[in-house]
Order: structure tokens, then C-alpha cells, then sequence
């Protein structure tokens, strides 16, 4: 079972790195640089999103961090039926794996908005009617929130995965 274990935590560990990384990268760099640099910006957006396999690169280290994680916490946890549960690290952990949930959750919305918003770009065609001016602002204000709540949980995940063994 140690082996088991550990293969998992270093997949847990690499995954997270790699789906958080990936994540606060791009809210905190790549798409405000995309939103300030117009047509150019939505290229790039339309490439990275459409052409690149980057949305498959974040969704499927979400889901392996999050499939680890819970395996993890489960045996951890005797499958969710110990103490263990309710001391200061399996506090720390739990709320460490809820905001990481939380996080993956918020990451399929805006890969659901971010294929939307292509959708409707490849829809507009010179200046947009007063509908597809509408729905693109819907879409982008659904993405600045989704992209804000994403943001928030990863780092509060982070900050309590990295620090739960101390909480005991």
C-alpha cells in the first residue's frame, strides 16, 4: 500500500502543479494580455483555445489531480469513515480538496465559455449585431468570474494542501 500511495501523491503533486500552474498563468497573464491586445489577443485566443491542446492539458491535469486527491484522502480517511477526518490535517486536506473541486468546477465553465465565445467569434462577421453584442458581453463577464472564483479557489487549495500536515 506505501507504494500505492506514494505513486499517487507524486502523480497528485505533479498533476496539481502542472493544472495550477497552467491555471494562474493564464488568469493572471495570458488572458488580461489577450483582453488588452485587441484582434491581435483574440487570435492568439482562437489558436491557443481551438488549435493547441491546451484546454485537454488543463482538464485532463484537473482531473488526474483531483481523482489522486480523493484516492488519497480516501485511504488516508479509511474511506471517509475515520477520526482522521475531523482532526487539524484531515481538516486542512478536506478543505484543500473542496476549494480544488471547487477550482476544477469553475475551469469547466470557462472552457465551456471559452468554446462559446469562439463560437460566437467565428459567428461575427464585421461589426456585431445588437443579439451578438449582448450574448458576447454575457459570455465575457461569465468568463471574468468564472476565470475570479478559479483563481481564488486554486490558490486556497494550494495554500491548505501545502500546509494541512502542520494543522495536526
Amino acid at each position: 500500500m506505501t507504494l500505492v500511495f506514494s505513486i499517487l501523491r507524486f502523480v497528485h503533486i505533479i498533476a496539481g502543479i502542472l493544472w495550477a500552474g497552467g491555471a494562474l498563468v493564464l488568469n493572471f497573464f495570458i488572458a488580461p494580455t489577450m483582453g488588452a491586445t485587441g484582434d491581435a489577443g483574440k487570435q492568439f485566443a482562437g489558436h491557443l483555445m481551438g488549435k493547441t491542446r491546451f484546454t485537454t492539458f488543463m482538464m485532463v491535469t484537473g482531473l488526474t489531480t483531483v481523482v489522486a486527491g480523493a484516492i488519497l484522502y480516501g485511504i488516508d480517511s479509511s474511506w471517509f469513515q475515520s477520526g482522521w477526518m475531523k482532526t487539524g490535517t484531515g481538516i486542512g486536506f478536506g478543505i484543500g480538496a473542496t476549494a480544488g473541486i471547487v477550482a476544477f468546477i469553475f475551469g469547466v465553465m470557462l472552457g465551456n465559455t471559452n468554446r462559446g465565445l469562439a463560437a460566437l467569434g467565428a459567428q461575427i462577421q464585421g461589426k456585431p449585431s445588437a443579439e451578438q453584442m449582448s450574448a458576447l458581453q454575457a459570455l465575457v463577464k461569465r468568463q471574468a468570474m468564472a476565470a475570479q472564483g478559479n483563481t481564488i479557489c486554486m490558490l486556497i487549495s494550494i495554500m491548505f494542501m501545502a500546509s494541512a500536515r502542520f494543522f495536526g
